[in-house]
């Protein structure tokens, strides 16, 4: 699918609104090899729309797992259930980080289920960038 043109003056109010972070693993900008990307919260695949309040962003490893998808199941219950809205939810009343930092626990039914579909704490890549930050004191991040 072809890249949707977003108006400059709304990613820049995307990013302030996101505080310059991905909205599933909170990854900052200012530690990120790559460009946090604006993405749509209910995907244009699945009808949603480039209006502002459909648009948050996501780091690229986040994105690229979460996709098209909007739905995942919770691993302790089977329900299918809406992965994470970082535009209306509080991420801290669904995921906390283990006390290594390098992980996210889900604590809903919605955290659990966006923590194993978007790949939250077993993507290899995340987790070995993630323990470098840990090191040098820079994660885990606050809410």
């Amino acid at each position: 699918m072809a890249r949707t043109y977003i108006a400059a003056e709304v990613e820049q109010r995307v990013r302030a609104a996101a505080r310059n972070r991905c909205g599933y693993c909170l990854s900052p900008q200012h530690l990120v090899m790559a460009r946090l990307e604006v993405e749509h919260i209910l995907p244009l695949a699945k009808g949603g729309s480039s209006d502002e309040s459909n648009l948050w962003l996501a780091c690229p490893l986040c994105n690229r797992y979460k996709g098209d998808r909007t739905t995942a199941v919770d691993p302790e219950t089977g329900e299918t259930v809406l992965l994470f809205n970082p535009r209306t939810l509080v991420w801290s009343e669904h995921f906390r980080w283990t006390d290594d930092g390098l992980r996210i626990i889900g604590l809903t039914a919605i955290g659990r289920a966006t923590v194993i579909a978007l790949h939250l704490s077993d993507d290899p890549d995340a987790l070995e960038v993630r323990s470098y930050w840990v090191m040098a004191g820079w994660h885990p991040p606050e809410e």
